[in-house]
């Protein structure tokens, strides 16, 4: 069996997105939209093990089922509604518009959710 994931620098393997999200090693950092398909846009996360530092990334559906709210269907991107965030790979903050990107804006928080839970 494939593990979910393998760190390219140091060759750490986590066998399911559980062991890699709880890995206190790992940290969502960002977010790269594709606005033709959103599932196909891009998660990265630092492996901050000490001397390696890589950033991995996962396209959003490998992460879209832990959200189970309201998934809209236009796009506002652009418009008067669009606070940017998506533009702003490091930004993380939820969106406050009713747009079809909303939704990984909401993955993000969980995920970050998962990153304050873990420093603690």
């Amino acid at each position: 069996m494939n593990p979910f994931k393998q760190c390219s620098m140091c060759k750490t393997s986590w066998d399911t997105r559980e062991q890699f999200l709880s890995d206190p090693q790992t940290e969502i950092i960002g977010y790269q939209p594709d606005f033709d398909d959103l599932l196909q846009g891009l998660l990265y996360f630092n492996h901050n093990k000490t001397g390696c530092g890589t950033t991995l990334s996962f396209n959003v559906h490998q992460f879209a089922d832990i959200y189970s709210g309201p998934i809209y269907a236009e796009h506002k991107t652009g418009g008067a509604e669009c606070p940017g965030f998506c533009l702003h790979k490091d930004n993380l903050e939820p969106c406050p518009a009713y747009c079809a990107c909303a939704y990984v804006r909401e993955v993000l928080q969980i995920l970050r959710q998962y990153n304050q839970s873990k420093s603690v």
